[in-house]
């Protein structure tokens, strides 16, 4: 069953910490998972917060850590000396380790990775943070458990019993030659199934995806989503083993660039949380609203310059926001499959089949909606010329957008900008700007102005 937070957990807890009762707080905390341990203290004010956070073992609270918004970790991290800071860290993996110390200042850096009691975890940690953190190196393991080449069965297993002591979880044994270039891999199964005086060379399979320390976060997630891993392991330019990268990490890289995508398709230039300050919020969000007004403002001085045809045939007017709607969801539905396209990896460049596609649709959806509009116009106003007028329109109009929909995410991705800006305001603003000019254009030429 999830867990939830009730208004008297919240009680009793703050009950507890004003009492100074720790032990009652560790029965009631210890068996929760971290967390959920993490999201009550989300709901706590700092102090409180703290004074839990620093009543629980370091097992325990170096995982709660990872879960914490960002603001109130920060907090909780500024409360800690660098020694305390370093006994969480030494609970943790080198990667998640690695990520906390980077929210650090410069000088509280070097003294918390001078704090670490672990030497090899530190000069691990000292290591992944050499890395931009949206690459394979930025997002690696150190631990892993790895054999060998040269070495028999017994030697491995012997091996590996002392390696796998500092890993969660064991996802793949690697193989490496006498330089640490990676190899291969080996099968648990023929491992158990094999003399313990088989070499290991004549049993580890020697096909292997794996990545370089600098592919980008994002390419790592498509290959373990096309060959459906749960690791892979990260070498360097000479080939050496360096980590292995796993899948609870790549889910974190997916949700991350879900969020940023779905806040560019928004018009939001930045990632923004919801705790953020309201200056935080503006910021990102208030460009595209100024373009989106520079680029309405055109729209408006078209309408201006067809002001005679405005007033001679009024219902142009009354039609042109169905005409911008339909034009701006025409638009961002043809963007958004295309941008889903290079985001999964099924569309990696202009495809003359899908373009056919699309233009096809394009037209099947807008004669269907365009002779809607014009039985509708006709049997209201009884002006049949006009509503040919406004029906043209909307076709060329809604093939246009398809167009501009299907092209430009395309041509940003070619040109290394992320195409899930061409989504949202931009897809819809320009889409009313020459939507408009065709509209009044079509209509000037079949009306005789």
């Amino acid at each position: 069953m999830e867990f939830k937070i009730s208004k008297e957990l919240i009680q009793e807890l703050e009950q507890l910490i004003q009492n100074k009762n720790d032990q009652q707080l560790e029965v009631l905390l210890n068996d929760m998972h971290h967390a959920d341990i993490a999201e009550i203290l989300d709901e706590l004010d700092f102090d409180e917060a703290t004074y839990i956070f620093k009543v629980l073992d370091s097992d325990k609270t170096a995982e709660i850590l990872l879960e914490l918004e960002d603001d109130l970790r920060e907090n909780i991290l500024g409360r800690l000396s660098a020694k305390e800071i370093a006994e969480e860290l030494d609970e943790l993996e080198t990667n998640d380790a690695a990520d906390i110390i980077a929210e650090l200042s410069k000088d509280l850096k070097a003294e918390v990775i001078s704090e670490l009691q672990d030497v090899e975890h530190a000069k691990d940690i000292v290591d992944l943070l050499r890395y931009k953190e949206d690459t394979a190196g930025g997002i690696m393991h150190k631990e892993m458990v790895k054999v060998n080449e040269n070495w028999n069965v017994l030697t491995c297993v012997k091996e590996m019993r002392i390696q796998a002591e500092n890993i969660s979880r064991v996802h793949s044994i690697y193989v490496v030659d006498d330089e640490n270039r990676l190899k291969g891999r080996l099968s648990l199964k023929d491992l158990l199934t094999t003399s313990t005086k088989t070499p290991i060379n004549d049993i580890y399979i020697r096909k292997l995806n794996s990545v370089n320390v600098d592919t980008e976060d994002i390419e790592v997630a498509r290959i373990m989503q096309k060959y459906d891993l749960e690791a892979i392991p990260v070498i360097d330019e000479l080939g050496r083993l360096v980590g292995r990268i796993t899948i609870d990490d790549i889910i974190d890289v997916i949700k991350d660039e879900a969020d940023k995508d779905y806040q560019l398709a928004a018009g939001i230039t930045q990632d923004v949380e919801t705790n953020d300050s309201i200056y935080e919020h503006t910021k990102a969000r208030l460009p595209w609203l100024l373009m989106g007004m520079l680029i309405e403002l055109i729209a408006s001085y078209v309408i201006k310059g067809n002001e005679a045809t405005s007033q001679k045939f009024y219902t142009l007017i009354i039609f042109m926001p169905l005409l911008s709607a339909t034009a701006g969801n025409i638009g961002v539905q043809a963007s958004a499959i295309i941008v889903q396209g290079l985001a999964n990896g099924t569309l990696k460049e202009f495809s003359r089949s899908y373009f056919s596609k699309e233009i096809a649709v394009a037209m099947i959806s807008g004669t269907i909606i365009a002779m809607l509009v014009l039985g509708y116009h006709t049997f209201m106003y009884g002006q049949f010329q006009v509503g040919m007028a406004i029906s043209i329109s909307i076709v060329v109009v809604i093939l246009f957008a398809a167009i501009l929909g299907t092209l430009v995410p395309l041509f940003l991705h070619k040109n290394n900008i992320d195409p899930a800006i061409a989504t949202g305001p931009f897809i819809t603003t320009t889409n009313d700007v020459f939507g408009i000019m065709i509209y009044f254009g079509i209509a000037n030429l079949i009306l005789g102005f």
